[in-house]
Parts: C-alpha cells; sequence; structure tokens
C-alpha cells in the first residue's frame, strides 16, 4: 500500500485517524500497531512474520540488557549484556542480509565462477528469496533501539504493544525516515494531540503528495524514456538524468514529508530527513542534507565506532569508504550501488583531504556539488554497470545518437514535461522547505495545501504511472 494511492487516502487512512481519536488513549497503539501491520503486509501477508520476529528478538534482548547489568553512559557492561546485543545486531544483520543480499551474492559468485572458466561450479539456484519491502529501513530502526539500551541512551520499554508499535508504525514503515527510539521514547510514554499539530500534519501530508504526484512521477516519465532509449544524444542523456535527480528527490522527500505530516496527526513528531540537499556546497554538506535520518545513523552506529576521523588521515578516509561503501549496498543488492557508494566515499575522502572547491563563488560551489551528485544518479539509475557505461557515454558525447534519438527529443520535450522540469528546478533552488513553511500556518498557506492536495489526488485518479523509488531499499 503506497500513501499516494485510493485506497489509503480515501479508506485506510480515515479509518485509522476515527479508530485512533475514537478509542481510548490505552488502546490506541495496539490499534496502530494492529493497522500498521495490515499496512505492511497488504501486499504479502508473509513480510508480517518477519517484521514481527525483529520485533521481538530486540525487545527480549533489550530487556535482557537491563537486567544483567548497569545501563550508565560509557559504564562497564556485563558478558552477558554484550552477549544479548551480539544476538540483536547479527539476528537483524541476519535478517537483511538472507533477504536483501542472497541473491546478489549467488549471482555474483555464477558470474565469477564464469569469469574465471568454472562453470561447472556454477550454484544452479532454485531458490530465489523475495524482499520485503523496507526491511533495510525497519531492521535499522529495531536495532538501534538495543545499541541505544546498551548505551545507556536509552532507557528500555516494558511494554511489547509499544515497542510493536515503535518499528511497526505505518508513516515511516517502508521508506523511512528512520526514526530512533530515543527520538519518541518519551513520545510513546506520553504526548500531546492539538490541533494545532494536525493542522500542521494535514498541510506536511498535502505538500509531500503535491510533490510526489505533481512533480516527481512526471519527471521520472521522462528519467524513464531517457534511460530506455538506445544511444541517446547528449543533451537528452543530461536532460534525463537531472529529470532523475529531481524524481528521487521529490519522490523521497515527498514520503518523508507524509510520514512527518501522519505522525503529527497521530500526535508523534518526527525528526526533519531532508534540508534542501541540491543547495549543498560540498558533498559534505550534501549528506548532511539528503537522507538525514540514514546519514547521521551511518555516523553514529558504524563511522563513530570504526574510529571516525580520531585515528588519523589514513585511517579517516578508510573509515569514510567503507561507510559509503556499506551505504551504498544497503540501498540495493547490485554492484551499480556498491561502486555509488565507492564514488560519494572517495569524493568525502577527497574533500577531508582538501581537495574541494577552494574559493569558488557559492553559486558555483552548489552547481559543482549537483553536477557531481546527478553523475552519480546514473548508477543508481542504471538497469546494471554495462547500462550505466552506456549512458555515460552518451552524457560526454562518446556514443553516437541511436536512430531513435529524434523521436526521444519529441518524447522528452513536450511542453508538459519542461514546465514540471522548469517547476522542479524552481521548488529545488528558490522555494522554502515544507518543513520550515508549515511552522507558522496561516489560513492563505493552508488554503494554499488544500489547493495543492486536491490537484494531487485529481491527478492521482488519472496517473498510470506511480512508483515509490524507496520501497525497494
Amino acid at each position: 500500500m503506497v500513501f499516494s494511492s485510493h485506497l489509503f487516502v480515501f479508506w485506510f487512512l480515515p479509518l485509522v485517524l476515527l479508530f485512533y481519536y475514537g478509542l481510548p488513549r490505552r488502546a490506541r497503539h495496539l490499534m496502530l500497531t494492529l493497522m500498521s501491520y495490515v499496512f505492511y503486509g497488504w501486499a504479502n501477508p508473509a513480510f508480517v512474520y518477519l517484521m514481527l520476529v525483529s520485533t521481538l528478538i530486540d525487545y527480549i534482548t533489550g530487556l535482557d540488557i537491563v537486567r544483567h547489568g548497569p545501563t550508565e553512559p560509557g559504564g562497564p557492561r556485563t558478558r552477558r549484556q554484550r552477549i544479548a546485543l551480539i544476538v540483536s545486531v547479527c539476528a537483524n544483520l541476519g535478517l537483511l542480509g538472507f533477504f536483501k543480499y542472497f541473491n546478489f551474492a549467488v549471482e555474483s559468485y555464477n558470474e565469477l565462477a564464469a569469469l574465471l572458466g568454472f562453470t561447472s561450479a556454477a550454484w544452479e539456484q532454485t531458490l530465489r528469496v523475495v524482499l520485503p519491502l523496507g526491511i533495510s529501513f525497519y531492521t535499522f530502526q529495531s536495532m538501534s533501539y538495543t545499541i541505544d539500551v546498551y548505551r545507556g541512551e536509552a532507557r528500555p520499554v516494558s511494554n511489547l504493544v509499544d515497542f510493536a508499535c515503535y518499528v511497526s508504525m505505518f508513516p515511516q514503515l517502508v521508506a523511512g525516515p528512520i526514526v530512533r527510539f530515543s527520538e519518541v521514547a518519551d513520545q510513546l510514554r506520553s504526548r500531546t494531540h492539538t490541533l494545532e499539530k494536525f493542522a500542521r500534519g494535514v498541510s506536511m501530508f498535502s505538500l509531500g503528495m503535491a510533490k510526489k504526484v505533481l512533480v516527481a512521477n512526471p519527471c521520472g516519465a521522462v528519467a524513464d524514456a531517457a534511460f530506455a532509449a538506445d544511444s541517446p544524444a547528449a543533451l537528452d542523456a543530461w536532460f534525463g538524468v537531472v529529470a532523475y535527480a529531481f524524481q528521487i528527490y521529490f519522490d523521497f522527500s515527498g514520503y518523508s514529508d507524509m510520514a512527518v505530516g501522519l505522525g503529527l496527526m497521530l500526535g508523534f513528531m518526527f525528526a526533519k530527513n531532508f534540508d534542501s540537499p541540491y543547495r549543498a556546497e560540498s558533498i559534505t554538506d550534501f549528506w548532511r542534507r539528503w537522507h538525514i535520518s540514514l546519514s547521521t545513523w551511518l555516523r553514529d552506529y558504524l563511522y563513530l565506532p570504526l574510529g571516525g576521523n580520531r585515528l588519523g588521515v589514513r585511517r579517516t578516509y578508510v573509515n569514510l569508504l567503507l561507510v559509503m561503501l556499506l551505504g551504498g549496498l544497503w540501498h540495493g543488492a547490485a554492484w551499480n550501488f556498491v561502486l555509488w557508494g565507492a564514488f560519494h566515499g572517495a569524493l568525502l575522502a577527497a574533500e577531508r583531504a582538501g581537495l574541494g572547491y577552494g574559493r569558488l563563488p557559492r553559486p558555483l560551489k552548489v552547481t559543482a556539488t549537483f553536477v557531481l551528485v546527478t553523475l552519480g544518479w546514473v548508477l543508481f539509475r542504471a538497469r546494471d554497470l554495462p547500462h550505466a557505461v552506456e549512458y555515460y557515454r552518451s552524457l560526454f558525447g562518446l556514443e553516437g545518437p541511436g536512430p531513435g534519438a529524434p523521436l526521444l527529443g519529441g518524447i522528452l520535450y513536450q511542453p508538459y514535461s519542461l514546465l514540471c522540469f522548469a517547476l522542479a528546478a524552481g521548488i529545488v533552488w528558490t522555494m522554502p522547505q515544507a518543513w520550515d513553511w508549515t511552522r507558522r500556518l496561516t489560513w492563505v498557506r493552508a488554503a494554499v495545501c488544500c489547493g495543492l492536495l486536491l490537484l494531487a489526488l485529481i491527478a492521482m485518479e488519472t496517473q498510470g504511472y506511480n512508483p515509490f523509488i524507496y520501497f525497494i531499499f
């Protein structure tokens, strides 16, 4: 089930809000948990059992950590506590590794065997593992609970229903943001419900829906046409990859806005997940602004435990590359994503070494950063590495335009496509962020949000193209 669907907007969400505000407070978390399981299991009910297993493991290990030793920050830990943490981390990474990377590992092994001439050693794979939606998000989220409890940064929850509600809460379940337990622990115990908070939630949801349906989907159609073409001309290739840069931003930031808005409607305040990333002045700045919940998760649970920048210059570079490689692999089980992570890791290391943009004016820094990020998106969007290489050749004019190039131009540069492209650019570089704009709602702003929601709902009912990119992660 996706947010930008008739089923969610007109049936699921009204039913959840009716139950939520009609039930006594003590029953709300149970209702949210059950409805979130319905939301998650709508496409495949079997996925629910996987999430339930992850929830039970982390709930039990969290209690075990507290019962068998001190939990003061920075204090000593007992052997039993360390074992409980290891069980939680290994169980979550094991589930994630098997369901997300089993097929990738087998295919990579078979390709290597064929490359070395050992075709008889190839594994005749009969088992094909289906990737559960959003498993990367909720395993990271659930695992952060036991790590925070172990570190003494969060108090454990004694009520299983409350913890299950935290893990499964449908607004951010399948595509983030990654909500840490320490961020919502107090809200799970007690939170306020006000008309002002609810109104801001509706406004955030409306703006997110408009981003997704009115901007991301049309830009995605342009990107699909460009990446599906055989040897597009250089201009067409650039137009297509910039369209994809707009698509992935408005798709994911729109989803995050909707998630934050839904949380507000239910009394929860989730952290900001985007901060105008295409206005970044460097790749380091970009990662402070893009998918903030993931970049801070990788920093706090991977980069800093590896030593961060405390163990010397060379180790810092290694840590940056390793974290970004794993970050790329987190996004997808394919070599494209590994190289995308390596690309960003190398750029971060280069900037750490002082090889940045120097004293260039800010507009040139922003432009250079956007171009580098956009070049990286080719790896993200291409169906495989050979396709990415072909597309790069087209971008730099190293590949002659294919016979269908004139036809592609007629598809890409339609007035509606150009209008959506200009609208996306205008929002990215000139408009305020939804998070900030909805902090102080006026009647005019509320009317704008309602109007955009109405337009988005009308467009949603007429569009046949409605993917959510980050659902596959």
